[in-house]
């Protein structure tokens, strides 16, 4: 940092010291080269090494005419301040924190004291549920419910995006507080909602279509025979487990209502497909074929919905 007494500030930052002294010297001989006039009463150069691995130099240039005036009279400060590697220093450091992380206690006994709260957004689906008690998240629920209530008829919903800031601000709700009023003014706008609720299921550790099961729901929709494909991808949403099934079952329920509305909400099965498609599932390792998975993912989802019933359905339906 180069500080003159005019009130400039510069700041010069790099993490090689090779190269911070080169500018420590550069600047050091530009003072060195400033003109000296007649008048020059002193010029004072001062160097020192810090414990704190800085160096610091200060240079003042001081000049006086022969009749010395104080508005004559002119000071130039300079400061260089650099930041070098300290092994002694670096390896303390490291020590303590490591000993401090060996001391700290387990996230389990952070949240058993209630000093953490179980998070909804970012956990396991399988860890909301058995904290809840139940095989379908509570705030899956609460969304759905609301969207049915105030949002059937609403214009691109679930295409639509809701104000981002106010959705995180719901997220945080979700995950500190236990009660969550989705009636409250401050999520009136139903497009917040909606875009919580795919925010939810787009942070699950592991999509609601398990990475096992990806390349399986993928073969399955290529099948050409439309009955065989329905046959094959109900087989597959049999296999899925508990929490995953009942989940997609009432998410998939609730989007046929929304996809019967579509003459007012212009949102039919294929563009439902489009929005939850990448949502839902995707696989544990993108590769080349981004595109061509994409499409198999709306492909899916559309047809899940097309075909509710048969998928969903009791055997005897």
């Amino acid at each position: 940092q180069i500080t003159t007494v005019s009130g400039n500030e510069f700041l010069l930052q790099s993490d090689i010291d090779f190269l911070i002294l080169d500018w420590f010297h550069a600047i050091k001989n530009a003072i060195d080269r400033l003109p000296k006039e007649r008048s020059c009463t002193s010029r004072n150069l001062e160097f020192k090494l810090r414990r704190s691995s800085s160096i610091e130099l200060l240079s003042s240039l001081d000049t006086e005419s022969k009749e010395p005036k104080p508005e004559h009279r002119k000071s130039l400060i300079f400061r260089l301040n650099y930041s070098a590697s300290d092994t002694n220093d670096r390896n303390r450091v490291k020590s303590r924190l490591k000993k401090f992380i060996s001391r700290r206690p387990s996230l389990k006994t952070l949240q058993d004291k209630g000093l953490i709260k179980d998070q909804i957004f970012g956990s396991h689906l399988h860890l909301v549920c058995e904290h809840e008690k139940s095989t379908v998240p509570q705030f899956v629920r609460l969304c759905i419910k609301a969207v049915e209530r105030r949002g059937l008829d609403v214009d691109g919903i679930y295409r639509v995006s809701g104000n981002l800031a106010t959705i995180q601000k719901l997220r945080f709700v979700v995950n500190q507080e236990e009660k969550l009023n989705l009636d409250d003014s401050q999520w009136e706008d139903i497009h917040v909602v909606t875009g919580a609720l795919k925010m939810f299921f787009r942070e699950l550790p592991e999509p609601l279509f398990p990475y096992c099961f990806f390349e399986q729901f993928v073969e399955a929709i290529k099948i050409q025979d439309n009955a065989t494909r329905i046959k094959s991808i109900r087989s597959l949403v049999k296999k899925l487990p508990k929490p995953n099934y009942d989940t997609m079952k009432i998410l998939f329920e609730h989007l046929k209502k929304i996809a019967a509305k579509e003459s007012v909400n212009l949102m039919s099965t294929q563009s439902l497909g489009i929005v939850f498609g990448p949502t839902l599932l995707r696989p544990e390792k993108e590769t080349g074929n981004m595109a061509v998975h994409m499409l198999y993912q709306n492909q899916i989802v559309e047809l899940m919905l097309s075909e509710y019933s048969k998928i969903f359905g009791s055997e005897e339906d």
